[in-house]
């Protein structure tokens, strides 16, 4: 089968060809994988900047597909099922996982994920344990389930936010996919009063095929508006570029009562610069977003309920490619000509 595996040591994919997996335990499911997600957290792998398994492995953990094969424990679901799959699990010994919070968990969690640490998606085939499989509804189709893993984890920082009353001010950073798809859901949630802020005036197109009639600006125009009117501010910020200056004026943003949540992924070595008199003054709240403990059967309601109105490739920016095509998915993608990647096996 064709693969796309990654040398963590000289740093480098490789396009190549392997054998197709085999089920050898009970309890595993093999999955003819349909769509690939590219994350940016797979640039920051590809790029060295961030923790993945010493040993050449397949990266993907965004995927969705068709069932081919099960073990002899697996009864949940069948040949022929669609589904998608939660890259993340915990040890479920320690202490985290048994208060529920296997996001923590120093063996699982980020330090297991599928995808990451163990082969992924990027390949016609994945095999993986039952207890990561979620079987997708007649109504959510392949190309959308390949979405449910970072709504998933959407739907944690919902969660986490919750409750932001109709009403409120929100500001996303960020017009990648991440923010279009807090830009979905806010608008299917029924907030009105959002500002979206980006650089990239491309992004920003895609953004506005979403058609929420939101404010789609630039960083300067949002400091011009904040010159011009000193009580020009926010409620909620989601932060979704991991980039500090853009997490700084956000932060400056906020009224008083105000939440700041860090969603994008930060280089390791970046700071921001935070005013502790500041925060007792205004009482902000800063919320930090990790991957999605048991959040997927949400996500897929998320998918089920927002539907072709807003998760259509087409409207959110994503770009289908071949697996061999990856140099000009992930050059494209770092040149943000596209807000994601797919890879279409």
């Amino acid at each position: 089968m064709e693969a796309l595996r990654f040398d963590a040591k000289a740093k480098k994919l490789e396009y190549t060809t392997i054998p197709i997996p085999k089920i050898t335990k009970p309890d595993q499911v093999l999955i003819r994988v349909a769509f690939a997600g590219v994350c940016g957290t797979d640039l920051h792998i590809i790029s060295g900047e961030f923790p993945c398994s010493d040993e050449t492995t397949t990266l993907g953990h965004e995927f969705s597909g068709t069932v081919v094969d099960i073990g002899s424990d697996v009864k949940h679901v069948k040949k022929g099922d669609k589904v998608s799959v939660d890259p993340n699990e915990g040890c479920r010994c320690c202490d985290h996982c048994h208060s529920g919070n296997i996001h923590f968990c120093d063996v699982g969690g980020i330090n297991s994920t599928i995808g990451i640490h163990r082969n992924g998606g990027w390949a016609s085939y994945a095999l993986v344990p039952q207890h990561s499989i979620q079987k997708l509804p007649e109504t959510v189709n392949l190309e959308q389930g390949a979405l449910a893993e970072p709504i998933s984890c959407l739907s944690h920082g919902w969660d986490l936010l919750s409750p932001i009353p109709v009403g409120s001010s929100i500001l996303v950073i960020g017009a990648g996919i991440i923010g279009n798809l807090w830009v979905s859901l806010l608008h299917h949630q029924g907030h009105r009063k959002v500002t979206v802020s980006e650089p990239n005036l491309k992004r920003l197109l895609f953004t506005r095929n979403l058609d929420t009639g939101y404010d789609l600006i630039t960083p300067d125009q949002l400091q011009q508006n904040k010159e011009n009117d000193k009580n020009y501010g926010f409620n909620v910020v989601i932060d979704c570029s991991g980039f500090c200056p853009a997490i700084q004026q956000g932060l400056s943003l906020l009224h008083k009562g105000g939440k700041l949540c860090c969603f994008g992924v930060a280089h390791p070595d970046a700071t921001i610069k935070v005013s502790p008199n500041e925060l007792f003054f205004k009482e902000i709240s800063i919320l930090a977003v990790n991957v999605n403990p048991f959040s997927f059967v949400k996500s897929i309601g998320f998918i089920e309920a927002m539907g072709d109105r807003y998760l259509d490739y087409r409207k959110l920016g994503v770009q289908v490619f071949l697996l061999s095509e990856y140099n000009k998915a992930v050059d494209m993608l770092r040149e943000g000509k596209i807000a994601k990647a797919v890879f279409k096996l």
